[in-house]
């Protein structure tokens, strides 16, 4: 019996598992993307460069459009999902959902065309690619429309359901204008179109962050935190490691190493130091959605956030 539990002893130490304890199951999060873009660049490098794997997750990104994603996180088919401004727009509609991280403190939307488009007055009876209707890029280019005195029935808003599937729609010339970011406003430059108004100072709309249900928050708080911890050092990752981060740009966005160096600069610029939101930036964009529906005048921004769960040194 001796030799027998010295060798089960053995066997434990050698598979690095210590006796009377059961090695970790990985839990798996997933979270909804709508499309490749390089706002989500934090996550990727949670991923790939296994920090949720060394965080105990298994991790599935998921692609879905981003009207969908609030449903999704609320009925548990997803964990999170990164928009901040459309979790904030389905919580003020009811569903029980709270930002629990804020990414970046700006938004670098902007209208680009084609040569043709020298003014305002020229996109009349044009298609316009948006990700999506009640999108902050829809947000965006209505608030450009207003300002030009276009009234929005005099376009035509197409939904391509993400930013890369609009830069597709402008390239192939299927519309005349897409609201795009970095790095495809400069790929699309370089391919014979112009950048016609940058749009991201028009309105106060949250950008990039977490979305979860306050069923997450409440029934799996540990997971959320580990969650938020993990993708804040991705981002400390991204911030210490330029070469790498460009490079893992340039790939997946398929665009030049100079092209990328510049989005990283845009995304370096523009990058949150404490993972918070400003409630200032909250009621602005509760302004904008009551144009479109009834919002109580009493609803406190502060009840659509929760950063109790962001490490305590931030």
């Amino acid at each position: 019996m001796r030799k027998i539990l010295a060798a089960i002893l053995a066997l434990s130490w050698l598979s690095g598992i210590a006796p009377g304890h059961a090695a970790e199951t990985p839990q798996t999060i997933r979270i909804g993307f709508p499309s490749l873009a390089f706002s989500y660049l934090p996550f990727y490098v949670a991923q790939e460069k296994g920090l949720l794997k060394k965080a105990g997750f298994e991790s599935e990104y998921i692609q879905m459009r981003t009207g969908i994603q609030p449903q999704a996180v609320v009925n548990g088919n997803i964990n999170f999902f990164p928009s901040v401004s459309t979790g904030i727009s389905a919580a003020v509609s009811g569903l029980p959902l709270v930002v629990v991280l804020n990414l970046y403190n700006g938004t670098p939307w902007i209208l680009v065309t084609g040569k043709e488009v020298g003014k305002p007055q020229d996109l009349i009876g044009k298609n316009l690619a948006i990700s999506g209707i009640r999108t902050s890029p829809y947000y965006f280019l209505v608030a450009a429309l207003k300002k030009w005195e276009i009234p929005e029935k005099n376009v035509a808003l197409i939904s391509t359901g993400g930013t890369a599937s609009s830069f597709a729609a402008l390239t192939s010339n299927q519309v005349a204008g897409a609201v795009l970011t970095p790095p495809f406003d400069d790929k699309a430059v370089s391919l014979g179109f112009r950048k016609f108004q940058f749009l991201g100072d028009l309105v106060d709309i949250p950008y990039v962050g977490l979305v979860a249900s306050l069923d997450e928050v409440k029934n799996h708080r540990e997971r959320v935190r580990k969650t938020i911890a993990t993708i804040l050092e991705a981002v400390s990752w991204t911030r210490s490691n330029r070469g790498e981060s460009v490079k893992m740009i340039a790939d997946k966005c398929k665009v030049t190493p100079a092209e990328a160096e510049r989005t990283y600069e845009t995304m370096i610029s523009m990058l949150t130091k404490d993972g918070r939101l400003n409630p200032k930036v909250v009621r602005g964009y509760m302004e904008v959605l009551r144009q479109e529906r009834p919002i109580p005048a009493d609803l406190d921004p502060q009840k659509l956030l929760d950063f109790s769960m962001l490490p305590t040194s931030r």
